[in-house]
């Protein structure tokens, strides 16, 4: 089943603080010192909002699927 919201992380602009790691570590972690997601789809939309507001590089992006 797809998600209502769609995530991604720009890895070229992630400077690795992993706030969004541990705001909401069942999506992200750190690989390389830099961000990976590991559900790029969920309907749970509010730690990855989270994430995203956090974020000091402004790396992480959540739309809603169209």
């Amino acid at each position: 089943m797809s998600g209502k919201y769609v995530v991604y992380a720009d890895r070229q602009r992630c400077m690795g603080s992993g706030m969004c790691a541990s705001v909401a570590p069942e999506t992200f972690i750190l690989n390389d010192g830099r961000v990976t997601v590991l559900r790029h789809e969920t309907d749970e939309v509010a730690t990855v909002l989270d994430a995203e507001e956090i974020c000091p590089a402004t790396a992480i992006t959540v739309r809603q699927r169209q």
